[in-house]
């Protein structure tokens, strides 16, 4: 009782003390302004300075006014989409900063109901409520937020927190009681935290040592036998902190070793020496992975998770729950890390609340992951959570915004799957029973209407869902009727031509139900299925020869016989058909053929004589024409055509027609410009490329017709790259340059490193470099360096000023995680077209920013962010036109926080539409 008394003391004059320090400085700023001479001296100085005052009065209002319709627009924009995480943010700091204190209030509650809060956000708030509660019922309050804060991550800095203000309120009763509790929280929590648990470990011990202080005799004083065993009891709690915290492994743990030597008067046992220099090397084991992770980069994935395994190997669960904390902390977003976390819960601790809670903050923190979301609800079951809590988990999930709608038929599912195990299917009707039924209904209807409207398909193809239904009213409720009326539901749904799922029909039918019906499915599938016919044919021949009668078999050979016949005279005419197809293709190429050898005959049949060459030399006019005829040797056997990419096929066959004419263009002799470009094509090396350089050759399109001097600036600018054999740009008739040539190396190498010049700016065009590839040799040889497939570490930014440079938007994307490479769309001309692809380090960084980039504004400009996840190109069925056609196939259409529940928008909303044709602007990144 002493002991509590002198605790309670001790407490109420620390809190005298902070008050007595308040009360101080109030007194002397009251003092300074009770200071006449001061007065006179400030009233002197607002005279002098009053005009400059007043401006700062009415810049102060005006900012004021600023402020206060900002709050209005964030709170109007949050009425209307309450899960804009940015909007949460940015109102939160301007009631911060404006000392709005209940609104604030209110906007830190509601943002808490939707996200977990990160550490910054939570002390502040904290800090905040500390400053502003004064009663008990407020200091209540405060303890169920600091409840809240220790529940969303694992954080020493807020248990520390929390630890230290319940400090203040020893002086009621149960206080220090109330104090050890929290500490032995934080302990269990954070107390094997290596390089931050220390705090908490002396904290607590500095706590019981101001105890002890409390219920020590006064000086000089002989303490009471009541008193001493007080001491003792006191003492021995102390000791017994030292001890388990010497057999943890901690950072600076040789220091706490030193300090309970020289506080101890005992010497320190041989158990808990041994304790300690075991734990200490456990650190040195541990040592490594710490300074690892002190030294990488964000998000640290791959350093945590080897810090995992490691203590996996050890085995000691409490250890490796605090490392998959400490790494959720810094990588909340990242589903996997999630996944395996419950799952190690799951399958290892077992403890209902401590696996429910992680389980729910991980779909708090990724709600668009559904796999965590089955977890979540089997998990449930798993630990006996009452039905009304389960279904309201699921509705949350039907609510989380998935990015796919398959994700959808499996969160369904598992939750049918859930009812299905309720159910007692030895009645003949129960609740439970009718529940289901009611259940598969909606979620029939529900795939039909909400996601098929959505994605624009069904995310459930096969009918699945159906298929389960009807295989449990046939089996478990004998209700065979139902079955099949599931069944034709199923066939209606554009399934009948595939064989696969009339056996599937067939195999319930012959399970559960009578062969007159199995018999009557496979008739239907003879003249349905288009995939394949001979596999049901036979299964239906199987059957007639094992049940039928005579005349079920003659009925059965006449229908298979026929049908076969009529899928045989299919198939010959659709391979009649492609062969006519493949001859005209052959003839238009022979004819192609032909045409190239009278072209070239004819210009060699006009080509001067040596001897005449000789004797016009001195002729500028003469010359020109003379090496219009010399020129397309330079393009031979169209080998430009095999070095563009995709959407470069087009201009370049244009442009080999060019090359074929057999009558030259007369040379315009009074252009200057154009007989300097005669005279560098008379300068230039008369050399056929050579497909076997093939390998040492880049080809280098898109380039400015006017440029005057290709081959030096080429030259120049590919030397970087190594040492360059020759360049040999392409001239028209007239002599005026095409836009592409050639680049030969004496090294393949520098010819591989010179396809990194792909894109770069060139007299205010983007030059195409590619490989030259004989496309005779490789006809399906295609040059497109992006990826056309779903990268979800990368963005496609639509919507931006045309204005927008690389750097401003790398200025603003690295505010989210590491950029590891940008690259702005432009057209054939370089102009800019409000596109953009940012390549972050990882998937996590990548979706952080979609959540707060998608709709902010740049100079005006609402821009749209989304994962890059570009159109499926189809081939064109008509292969004489010699392209494929390009046409959107259905997009997934995500969503960014803020469109239904927590979406992540992972397709530009420009691409939404099906209607919209697909851009030829390359349409991805260089995938790692």
């Amino acid at each position: 009782m002493a002991a509590s008394v002198g605790a309670e003391e001790a407490a109420a004059a620390a809190t005298t003390t902070g008050k007595g320090d308040e009360e101080e400085r109030e007194q002397r700023l009251e003092g300074d302004g009770g200071d006449s001479g001061a007065e006179e001296a400030e009233v002197v100085e607002a005279g002098e300075d009053d005009e400059e005052d007043t401006d700062s009065s009415a810049d102060g209002e005006d900012e004021e006014k600023e402020n206060e319709a900002e709050i209005q627009r964030l709170e109007e924009q949050l009425s209307i989409n309450a899960f804009d995480y940015n909007c949460h943010l940015d109102l939160i700091k301007l009631l911060r900063q404006e000392g709005e204190l209940v609104k604030l209030r209110r906007a830190r509650q509601k943002m808490s109901e939707l996200f977990p809060l990160t550490e910054e956000i939570w002390l502040d708030w904290l800090k905040d409520e500390i400053r502003m509660a004064s009663e008990n019922p407020d200091r209540e309050k405060v303890y169920e937020l600091f409840e809240r804060a220790v529940k969303d991550y694992i954080c020493p800095e807020i248990w520390l927190e929390y630890a230290q203000y319940s400090i203040g309120g020893i002086g009621q009763e149960g206080g220090i009681e109330k104090v050890r509790a929290i500490f032995e929280r934080a302990l269990t929590a954070v107390g094997l935290h290596v390089t931050k648990g220390a705090a908490i470990w002396e904290a607590y011990r500095e706590f019981e040592n101001a105890i002890l202080e409390t219920v020590q005799p006064a000086a000089g004083g002989v303490p009471s036998p009541e008193q001493q065993q007080t001491i003792r009891a006191q003492l021995e709690k102390i000791h017994t902190l030292f001890r388990r915290q010497l057999g943890i492994p901690l950072l600076d743990m040789e220091a706490t070793y030193a300090e309970y030597e020289e506080w101890t008067e005992e010497p320190i046992p041989d158990s808990v020496t041994k304790n300690y220099k075991k734990a200490l090397q456990q650190l040195e084991k541990c040592r490594p992975f710490e300074e690892t992770l002190l030294v990488a980069e964000t998000p640290k994935l791959a350093e945590y998770q080897a810090y995992i395994d490691y203590e996996t190997k050890v085995g000691d669960p409490a250890r490796i729950q605090l490392i998959y904390e400490r790494a959720l902390s810094e990588n909340c977003l990242v589903p996997d890390l999630w996944a395996r976390y419950n799952q190690y819960l799951d399958r290892q601790l077992k403890m209902k609340e401590l696996v429910l809670l992680a389980h729910d903050r991980a779909v708090r923190n990724c709600p668009w992951t559904v796999k965590l979301w089955n977890q979540y609800l089997l998990a449930m079951e798993r630990h006996s959570v009452d039905h009304q809590t389960i279904s309201e988990n699921f509705e949350k999930a039907l609510n989380a915004g998935f990015i796919q709608a398959t994700d959808y038929v499996e969160i369904w599912q598992a939750y049918l799957d859930y009812l299905r195990r309720r159910v007692d299917f030895t009645q003949d009707s129960s609740k439970e029973l009718e529940e289901l039924r009611s259940a598969f209904a909606r979620a029939v209807e529900y795939l039909k209407q909400e996601v098929e409207e959505r994605f624009s398909e069904s995310g459930d193809p096969s009918c699945t869902v159906m298929q389960n239904w009807a295989l449990i009213e046939a089996r478990l409720c004998n209700n065979m009727q139902k079955a099949r009326e599931l069944w034709d539901s199923i066939m209606t749904k554009g399934n009948a031509k595939f064989a696969n799922m009339w056996l599937e029909y067939y195999n319930l039918e012959r399970a559960h139900g009578d062969t007159q019906h199995c018999r009557k499915a496979l008739h239907r599938a003879v003249q349905c299925t288009s995939d394949y016919p001979e596999h049901v044919c036979e299964v239906l021949l199987t059957l007639e020869r094992i049940e039928g009668t005579l005349d079920d078999w003659d009925a059965a050979v006449q229908k298979t016989e026929n049908r076969l016949t009529r899928v045989n005279e299919q198939r010959l005419k659709a391979a009649e058909k492609e062969a006519a197809l493949a001859k005209q293709e052959e003839e238009k190429a022979e004819q192609r053929k032909l045409s190239r050898a009278e072209k070239k005959a004819a210009k060699k049949a006009k080509k001067p004589k040596a001897g005449e060459k000789r004797k016009v030399e001195d002729d500028d006019g003469e010359w020109g024409q003379e090496e219009e005829v010399e020129q397309p040797s330079k393009r031979h056997k169209g080998a430009g055509d095999e070095a563009l990419a995709e959407d470069e096929e087009e201009e370049m066959e244009t442009e080999t027609g060019l090359f074929g004419r057999s009558v030259p263009r007369k040379a315009d002799l009074s252009s200057k410009p154009k007989e300097k470009a005669a005279v560098n094509q008379k300068e230039a090396p008369r050399i056929l490329h050579d497909s076997n350089k093939d390998n040492v050759t880049v080809f280098v399109s898109n380039l400015s017709y006017s440029m005057t001097d290709p081959e030096g600036k080429l030259r120049e600018l590919f030397e970087s790259c190594g040492e360059v054999a020759e360049i040999r740009p392409v001239f028209s008739n007239r002599g005026i340059f095409r836009g592409y040539c050639y680049v030969e190396f004496k090294e393949e190498k520098s010819s591989l490193q010179a396809l990194g010049l792909d894109r770069k700016v060139l007299e205010g065009r983007p030059m195409f470099v590619s490989p030259c590839v004989d496309k005779n040799r490789n006809p399906e040889f295609k040059v497109f360096k992006y990826s056309t497939a779903l990268e979800k570490h990368k963005l496609f930014i639509s919507g931006l000023p045309f204005s927008c440079t690389k750097e401003e938007l790398e200025e603003i994307c690295k505010a989210h995680g590491t950029v590891r490479d940008i690259r702005l769309v432009t057209n054939r001309a370089g102009k800019p077209k409000g596109l953009a692809y940012v390549e972050f380090e990882n998937e996590t960084q990548a979706s952080q920013a979609v959540l707060k980039m998608d709709g902010m504004k740049m100079n005006e400009n609402v821009i749209k962010v989304a994962i890059s996840n570009p159109p499926v190109r189809k081939a064109s069925e008509r292969p004489e036109t010699g392209r494929a056609s390009q046409s959107m196939v259905p997009r997934q259409i995500y969503g960014a926080r803020g469109k239904g529940r927590t979406q992540l928008s992972m397709v530009p909303r420009a691409l939404q539409r099906q209607s919209t044709p697909a851009t030829k602007t390359e349409n991805g990144m260089v995938q790692n």
